[in-house]
C-alpha cells in the first residue's frame, strides 16, 4: 500500500483491529516509535513519519517504478567490499544486510557483495542509496569489468533465476484471483486481506534482486509488477472506504461500500 502522510489515532485503533491488536497496544507502539524517532505528532490525535523514517519510506514505495532502473547487462558486475567494517554492532550489521538484500548483492566472497551491473543509474546514485539505507559509508563500492571464468560462473549461480521466474508467475495468479472476487467480501474482510497479501508482494518487489534477461525471466516479472499496481489500486481504494466509514459512521452502507 501507499504512504499515507498522515493518519489518525482512531484511524490506527480501527485498522489494528482487524487483526485483533487491542488499543491499548497500538497507543504503547505509538509511544515507543515517536521515543525512536520513527513517527511524530502532526496534531491532535494525528502522527507521520519522521524525516528519518520518510527517507527509508520513500525507498521501498519506489517499487512501483522498478523497471525504469533497468538497462541491458553487458557483464559487468557491481561491488561492495565490507572486509573492513565491523560486525560486533549488532544494529549496524543488520542495516548494513538489509541494505545489501534490497539492492540484490549477494555474497561472492568473504566480504565481497556483487550483483550484476544493469542498474541504469551512476555509482554516485548508487552509493547515495546503499549508504541511505543503511549500508556504512566506510564501504566501497565499485564495478568489476574482468572477472575470471570460474567466479563469473559462479556469480552467475548466486540467484535461483528459475525460482524467482516461479515466484512470480505463482504470486501474479494469487493476485489476480483475489481481484477477481474481492468485491464479494465485506469492507473489513476485504481490507485485511488486501493488507496481507499485497504487502506480502511488495515486500518481494523491494527485495527483488532485479536480475537481468540472462539469469531471469523478466517478462513474469513485469507481469507480477503489473498485477501487483493493480492490486494496490484496489487495495487504496478499499482502506480509504474504510477510513472514512471510521471517521463518517453515520454513512450509509451503501456508501461506504461503492468504493470496492
Amino acid at each position: 500500500m501507499a504512504f499515507m502522510q498522515s493518519i489518525s489515532v482512531r484511524e490506527l485503533i480501527a485498522a489494528c483491529a482487524l487483526f485483533g491488536i487491542k488499543e491499548t497496544t497500538v497507543r504503547v507502539t505509538l509511544a515507543r516509535l515517536s521515543a525512536e524517532g520513527l513517527i511524530q505528532a502532526c496534531g491532535r490525535g494525528q502522527y507521520e513519519l519522521s524525516h528519518q523514517a520518510s527517507e527509508l519510506a520513500s525507498g521501498i514505495s519506489k517499487w512501483r517504478t522498478l523497471e525504469q532502473r533497468l538497462k541491458a547487462w553487458d557483464g559487468h558486475w557491481l561491488a561492495v567490499h565490507c572486509a573492513g567494517l565491523g560486525r560486533s554492532d549488532r544494529a549496524a550489521l543488520r542495516l548494513r544486510e538489509r541494505a545489501l538484500a534490497m539492492n540484490g548483492f549477494r555474497e561472492l566472497e568473504k566480504d565481497l557483495f556483487i550483483r550484476p551491473n544493469n542498474l541504469n543509474e551512476t555509482g554516485k546514485t548508487l552509493r547515495q542509496r546503499l549508504y541511505a539505507q543503511g549500508l556504512e559509508a566506510d564501504a566501497p563500492v565499485f564495478e568489476i569489468s574482468n572477472l575470471d571464468e570460474a567466479r563469473d560462473q559462479r556469480a552467475r549461480r548466486l540467484w535461483n533465476g528459475e525460482a524467482l521466474t516461479d515466484m512470480y508467475r505463482d504470486t501474479r495468479l494469487r493476485l489476480e484471483e483475489w481481484l477477481s472476487r474481492h468485491k464479494e467480501l465485506d469492507i473489513e474482510e476485504a481490507a485485511r486481506e488486501s493488507f496481507v497479501i499485497g504487502d506480502a508482494a511488495i515486500r518481494k518487489l523491494v527485495f527483488d534482486p532485479l536480475l537481468p534477461d540472462e539469469l531471469v525471466d523478466s517478462l513474469e516479472r513485469h507481469k507480477f509488477i503489473e498485477s501487483v499496481l493493480q492490486f494496490d489500486q484496489a487495495g487504496q481504494a478499499i482502506w480509504l472506504s474504510l477510513y472514512k466509514q471510521v471517521n463518517n459512521p453515520s454513512a450509509s452502507n451503501d456508501e461506504q461500500t461503492r468504493a470496492h
